[in-house]
Order: C-alpha cells, then sequence, then structure tokens
C-alpha cells in the first residue's frame, strides 16, 4: 500500500465510517423498524424524520472533514470524482429529495391519507449512488 499521507489516512477513515453509516441505518434501521410490533406507518415515518435529519447533519460533517482532507492530500482524479458524487448525493437528498418527504411525513401525522411519495424511491436510488461512489471513492484514496 505504500505510504499514505495523514490526509489520506483521515479520508480513508471518513469514508469507511461513512459506509457504515448508510448501510446500519438506511439498509439495516430504516426498513427494520416497521416491522416492529406497534409500530405503526405514521410512527415509522416520525421516528425516521428524526433519525435522517440526524443522519444527514452527521454526514454534511463528514462532507466537510472529507473535503478538507482530500484539499490538503493528492487523491488522484479517481478518488475526486467518486467523492464528489458521493457528496452530490448527499445534497441532493438533503436540498431536493427530504423536504418533499418531510411534506407528506407531516401529512400522514396529522391524519392525511397521503400516497407513497416517489421522493421516497428518490432518496434511496440516492443512497445506492451515493453508497456505491464512497466504496469506489475509498478505494481509490487508498490506492
Amino acid at each position: 500500500m505504500g505510504h499514505m499521507s495523514a490526509s489520506t489516512h483521515v479520508a480513508t477513515a471518513v469514508v469507511f465510517v461513512w459506509i457504515g453509516l448508510i448501510v446500519g441505518i438506511s439498509f439495516i434501521e430504516a426498513p427494520l423498524k416497521f416491522r416492529a410490533p406497534g409500530v405503526t406507518i405514521p410512527i415509522g415515518l416520525a421516528i425516521g424524520r428524526l433519525v435522517f435529519r440526524a443522519i444527514n447533519s452527521v454526514e454534511a460533517v463528514l462532507s466537510v472533514v472529507l473535503i478538507i482532507a482530500l484539499g490538503t492530500g493528492s487523491p488522484g482524479t479517481p478518488a475526486m470524482i467518486a467523492l464528489g458524487v458521493a457528496i452530490a448525493s448527499l445534497a441532493a437528498q438533503i436540498f431536493a429529495v427530504r423536504p418533499r418527504l418531510t411534506r407528506r411525513t407531516n401529512a400522514v401525522l396529522a391524519g392525511s391519507d397521503a400516497p407513497r411519495s416517489s421522493a421516497h424511491h428518490a432518496y434511496v436510488g440516492l443512497e445506492v449512488v451515493k453508497l456505491g461512489a464512497l466504496i469506489v471513492g475509498g478505494i481509490a484514496v487508498m490506492s
């Protein structure tokens, strides 16, 4: 693997912590919570809104640390492109998709029988893109 700079170590750690968050929350906790006894759709949505607001905040901090680490290192073009895609996916989730999901959750919690949102599919799609980009970027940063 050769000698990695401190900024490369930081970038690598951030990427793989971020991957763990996504796998643990988005692909394990989020779908499973609806299967727990007594968890109704409104309760699940209310929990999800809190969890994803917190997770996206943590991801935003990880993005800033990653940008600083990449900016002080020499990660190479493949790593920069992949990690740029991951950060752009997060930005799209926060600024374009989550407000629509929040409106639907608010409607359901207010008693409306809101239809399942296509925004949910957009969020999941971006989550898959983000995860793939982080995996590719993490490998590229280390090589």
